[in-house]
């Protein structure tokens, strides 16, 4: 059977296949990283823009550089092992595929470095910049496993470059702004159910496919002879964009003061290239394999062809208000209130820029993202003139419905402990080092097929999710 149909149209039904990307999620709610403070991680962040401690202000409150009184460095590194791993309740294969696997543990470990550094100018002015990574993440799954057809590998990084400045036009009071230029880069992975796009193809009525009856001779003889072939996609991504943050730092008195911060959202086209690597076809029946040989011509040079893609992103705005208090010689309280504005993502769409589907979705989730608060408590000890220890509980919504959640972030409220300990050397070297364990207060679930079961198969299960940061972090003033 050799029916002509228009190859650039057989891109319409193959998307309709089509693959499903997303963003991965990290140590807080969302895929944001809260680890942006080696000395504050040991208060679970608890205060942030009101402590003022260390150059890390530059990140939490610029206002707080008003405070620092001294040229200072402080330099971090944090280690992430985030845990997810999935169980399967009542999940479903793809058509032409066998079901898989739980995937393993999707959690892996990662290095988050972060510098900052604080110069004041005079009594009233000081300039200060970082370089940070406020969003990101690794995950990675089995490639065999239950969801390969909606995720395998989510790598999301961010590098934020932050000059800052102070102004303290009152002795109780400071004002700060900054630049932030960010850039992001994404790397996402997964199958794609090839044996399913062939018989779609097949299936679908000409000009854009062959119009094979499902449940012919014919139709059943592509089926029996092509099963289980998957494509895997790799999708890479960048841009640089530019945001802005404004900060306040007002004390109350010589032991009580209140910070306010706010960053902007920072919105990207993304530009990249999304990579296939379609497999060869299996020996066929003699009288079907033109048949078979045109539906993967059409599949390969049409659909899953190598290309250029964009995709529009918005990063989320983030307010946060802050108290510290010294309650006495000996004990400090932190108190932390954060909204992160997440309702920007409400899907995720992925636009071809090349070949003979340019213009067409490639793929498309939906995400329907919601805003979430942040609460956190802090206390500090100081034990004596060098030693301080510190403690930390949070409370960190998650953007994610149940409704939408995807297995590249499956995401849930979470609940923090934290501690740390103090050191100072002398008056020039600090050393701060952090420990924090968090977990999903419930196991977060899903049921998703991305638009399809017969394309995608469908994940049904539940999470386990859970992660340990490790901190240390010197701190140099000159």
């Amino acid at each position: 059977m050799n029916t002509p149909f228009r190859r650039t149209r057989i891109a319409t039904a193959v998307a309709g296949l089509a693959l499903t990307l997303g963003a991965g999620q990290a140590s807080g709610a969302g895929f944001a990283l809260q680890e942006n403070s080696g000395s504050g991680i040991g208060n679970a962040f608890a205060g942030g823009a009101a402590v003022a401690e260390d150059a890390n202000t530059v990140w939490a409150n610029p206002a707080g550089m008003s405070r620092i009184g001294t040229n200072q460095v402080v330099s971090t590194i944090y280690l992430l092992t985030p845990s997810m791993k999935f169980s399967n309740g009542a999940s479903l294969p793809a058509a032409q595929q066998t079901l898989g696997g739980d995937g393993g543990d999707a959690g892996s470990l990662a290095v988050v470095p972060n510098l900052f550094a604080v110069f004041p100018i005079n009594k009233e002015w000081a300039f200060g910049i970082g370089v940070n990574a406020p969003f990101g993440l690794v995950t990675e799954y089995d490639s065999t496993w239950i969801g390969r057809f909606q995720g395998v590998k989510s790598d999301i990084k961010t590098m934020n470059i932050n000059p800052a400045l102070s102004w303290k036009p009152a002795e109780n009071f400071a004002i700060g702004v900054g630049a932030d230029y960010q850039q992001v880069k994404a790397t996402l992975t997964q199958q794609f159910n090839y044996s399913g796009a062939l018989l779609t193809v097949a299936a679908t009525p000409p000009p854009r496919g062959l119009g094979i009856p499902p449940g012919s001779a014919t139709f059943n003889a592509i089926a029996q002879s092509t099963p289980g072939l998957e494509t895997s996609l790799n999708l890479d991504a960048d841009d640089w964009a530019w945001g802005w943050n404004i900060g306040v730092l007002w004390d109350l008195d010589k032991n009580n003061r209140i910070g306010a911060h706010y960053r902007s959202s920072i919105k990207y086209n993304a530009v990249g290239n999304a990579t296939f690597a379609n497999p060869a076809l299996p020996p066929v029946p003699s009288p079907i394999a033109p048949v078979v040989a045109g539906l993967a011509a059409a599949v390969n040079n049409v659909g899953l062809y190598n290309g250029g893609i964009t995709s529009d992103i918005e990063l989320p705005a983030i307010v946060n208000v802050s108290y510290f208090g010294r309650l006495n010689d000996r004990w400090d309280l932190m108190v932390d209130l954060q909204y992160t504005g997440w309702d920007k993502i409400q899907d995720l769409t992925f636009t071809r820029t090349s070949g003979p589907a340019a213009g067409t979705v490639l793929g498309s989730t939906p995400e329907r993202w919601k805003n979430v608060w942040r609460y956190a408590l802090g206390a500090n000890y100081h034990y004596d003139d060098k030693w301080m220890f510190r403690g930390g509980v949070a409370f960190d919504q998650s953007p994610v419905s149940d409704t939408y959640r995807t297995p590249r972030l499956p995401d849930g409220d979470r609940i923090w402990l934290a501690t740390g300990v103090q050191y100072k050397m002398d008056r020039q070297w600090v050393l701060d080092f952090g420990l924090a364990y968090g977990w999903a207060n419930s196991d977060p679930s899903i049921n998703q097929n991305a638009g399809s079961t017969a394309a995608n198969g469908l994940i049904n299960g539940d999470y386990k999710v859970n992660f340990l940061i490790f901190s240390g972090q010197v701190a140099y003033s000159f």
